[in-house]
């Protein structure tokens, strides 16, 4: 069999910015897929720089107070290199891709393990979380900034589980939680997908999913670009997001906070 020019480069995106159809296909039947080679090697070292200055500045902001990780939220709107990477028209083609309907940002987010946490992100959706009503399945793009192994990290799936809704938010904190919610999802096989920085995994906002320790001598970095349905209202549930904004139950979320960059 012929090697593609996209095979040799490791990278699925294609010229004309997509991924092929057998990733399409991949995750509207697991609820994620891995893309490798989003983000070229120079981009790959340049928003690192960013996203390390960024944290040194901003660390003690995490919205995550129990040390799984740090969390920083919207950074787009405080640093313009980091907004370039959130704003990257392929990211967002590619959900648009994967989805198969029009999207919005929702938010970013820097999700950084410090090294030696030796703490699991323990199985959740992320769904839940979010006071979205109205809304066909959103989708986050977790984008690798360095090399992320089991060791160092990566994300674990539980493939096919983008239809269990109506859950309420899990405890990060807590390996049982997802599971008491729904004992049927201790037997389905778990993948574990390493990455390399540059890569890029996109997953539905139900998909369950956790992340491994941190175990190495270095930080794991990773820019997470979330996307939701553009036809997305605001249940009127609280979130840091829309906190701020004077939001009536059942507002569009739409507008320069909520951007469609890509289109």
């Amino acid at each position: 069999m012929a090697t593609t020019t996209t095979e040799q480069s490791g990278s699925d995106v294609g010229a004309d910015g997509r991924v092929p159809d057998e990733l399409v296909a991949a995750y509207r039947e697991f609820g994620f897929v891995r893309v490798r080679g989003v983000l070229e090697p120079g981009q790959v070292e340049r928003f690192r720089a960013s996203a390390e200055a960024f944290l040194e500045a901003h660390r003690a902001e995490s919205l995550e107070k129990q040390g799984v990780f740090s969390q920083l939220v919207n950074v787009w709107q405080r640093d313009q290199t980091l907004r370039e990477l959130t704003f990257d028209p392929r990211l967002g083609r590619i959900a648009e891709q994967l989805a198969g309907f029009s999207l919005r940002l929702w938010h970013d987010q820097m999700l950084v393990k410090e090294p030696h946490n030796n703490a699991a992100t323990e199985f959740h959706q992320d769904r839940p979380y979010w006071p979205h009503a109205g809304d066909r399945l959103p989708l986050s793009a977790w984008i690798a900034l360095v090399d992320v192994l089991p060791e160092r990290g990566c994300m674990t799936f539980l493939p096919g589980t983008q239809d269990r809704t109506g859950l309420r938010p899990q405890d990060l904190h807590d390996e049982e939680d997802l599971f008491g919610m729904d004992p049927s999802l201790h037997w389905i096989p778990r993948v574990t997908v390493p990455l390399r920085a540059g890569d890029c995994t996109f997953h539905s906002g139900y998909t369950g999913h956790m992340a491994l320790p941190n175990r190495t001598d270095q930080p794991r970095l990773a820019h997470v670009t979330i996307y939701m349905d553009e036809l997305t209202r605001y249940s009127g549930s609280e979130h840091i997001v829309t906190d701020p904004l004077g939001l009536a139950v059942g507002d569009r979320l739409d507008g320069d906070t909520f951007p469609r960059p890509w289109a």
